[in-house]
C-alpha cells in the first residue's frame, strides 16, 4: 500500500517536473512582447487565468489611466516646489501645505479637496514613494483589468481614506495619493492571499512578502508625519492609508477576481457598492452635523 501511494506521489511529482519543463521550453520560442505578457500574467492572475489572458492580450488601450495620474501628480509637484513665483522649500519630508488642493479640515465644505488632495504631497519621499508604488502595481494591473476597473478601484481608495480621515482623524490635513495607492494593494494583496494555492509557491510567498514590507515602511513614514513633523502648523493624517487599503480589499479585490467574468452578476459586487454608498453617506452625514472641526 505504502509502495503504491509513493509510486501516485512519484508520478505527481513527475507530472509537475514535465509540465514545469514543457513550459520552460516554450516560453524559450516566446518573443519579447509575449514573454512580458506572460511574466505579467504569472504576477497578476492565478494559473487557471494565464492562459485566457495570453490568448488574448494586446496591450489595447495601454495603460492610461495610471501613467495620467501619475504624470498630473509630478506636475502640481513641480509646479509648486519650482515654477510658482513665491517657492515653498522642499525636502525629503517638507512638501506642499497652503494649497487648495490639499485637504484641510477647517475648509472641508471645499467638496473638492475630499479628492484632489491626491495631487499634492508631503516632499519628495513622500511623491517618489507613491508614485513607484502605484506604477509598479498599477500599469500590470491596467494591462491585465483595463482602465476603468483600476481607475474606479483608485479612486474608491482615494475618497476612503479622506472621509475615513474625517472620520478618525478629523482635525488632520491629508496630503498624497496614497488612498488610491493602498487601494491596488488592498486588491493585489486579497488576489494573492485567496488564489495562493493556484499560484506558483514561492510566488505567492514572495508577492506577500514584497506587500508587506512595502506597507510596513510606508507606514513608519506616515506615523512619523503624523506624531513629529508637524509641517506648517498641520497635523498629516495617516488614516486614509487605512481607508484605501479597506476599500482595496473589497471593491478592488471583487474587481481584480472577477477576470473573464460579469462583473454585475457577481453579488459580491453589488454588497460592496451597498457598503460603500452607506459608508459615503454616513461620513457626509458626520461633516455636516457631529464633526469636531470648526
Amino acid at each position: 500500500m505504502a509502495d503504491e501511494e509513493q509510486g501516485e506521489s512519484l508520478t505527481s511529482a513527475q507530472k509537475e517536473q514535465k509540465r514545469e519543463t514543457n513550459y520552460n521550453r516554450k516560453r524559450k520560442e516566446m518573443g519579447c512582447f509575449e514573454k512580458f505578457q506572460d511574466t505579467i500574467s504569472r504576477w497578476m492572475l492565478p494559473e487557471d487565468l494565464q492562459s485566457q489572458y495570453l490568448s488574448q492580450a494586446n496591450c489595447c488601450p495601454p495603460p492610461i489611466f495610471i501613467i495620467a495620474v501619475s504624470i498630473a501628480e509630478l506636475a502640481v509637484f513641480i509646479y509648486y516646489a519650482v515654477w510658482k513665483p513665491q517657492k515653498q522649500w522642499v525636502t525629503l519630508d517638507e512638501g506642499i501645505w497652503k494649497s487648495p488642493l490639499t485637504y484641510d479640515p477647517d475648509k472641508r465644505e471645499e467638496a473638492w479637496r475630499f479628492i484632489s488632495y491626491m495631487f499634492v504631497h508631503a516632499g519628495v519621499e513622500h511623491i517618489v514613494g507613491n508614485l513607484l508604488m502605484q506604477l509598479l502595481l498599477g500599469i500590470p494591473l491596467e494591462l491585465v483589468h483595463k482602465g476603468i476597473e483600476v481607475g474606479v478601484v483608485y479612486m474608491a481608495g482615494v475618497l476612503a481614506g479622506s472621509l475615513a480621515s474625517s472620520i478618525f482623524d478629523p482635525l488632520s490635513a491629508l496630503v498624497g495619493a496614497s488612498g488610491g495607492v493602498y487601494a491596488l494593494i488592498g486588491g493585489y494583496f486579497m488576489n494573492a492571499v485567496v488564489n495562493f494555492r493556484k499560484m506558483i509557491p514561492l510566488l505567492g510567498v514572495f508577492r506577500i512578502l514584497v506587500i508587506v514590507l512595502i506597507v510596513g515602511t510606508d507606514f513608519g513614514f506616515a506615523f512619523y508625519r503624523r506624531f513629529v513633523s508637524h509641517e506648517g502648523g498641520l497635523q498629516v493624517s495617516f488614516v486614509a492609508h487605512f481607508g484605501g487599503i479597506v476599500a482595496g480589499m473589497t471593491i478592488g479585490y471583487v474587481f481584480f477576481s472577477d477576470y473573464g467574468k460579469e462583473l454585475l452578476r457577481d453579488p459580491r459586487f453589488w454588497i460592496c457598492i451597498v457598503g460603500y454608498a452607506v459608508f459615503f453617506i454616513f461620513a457626509v452625514l458626520f461633516n455636516i452635523f457631529i464633526s469636531p472641526a470648526s
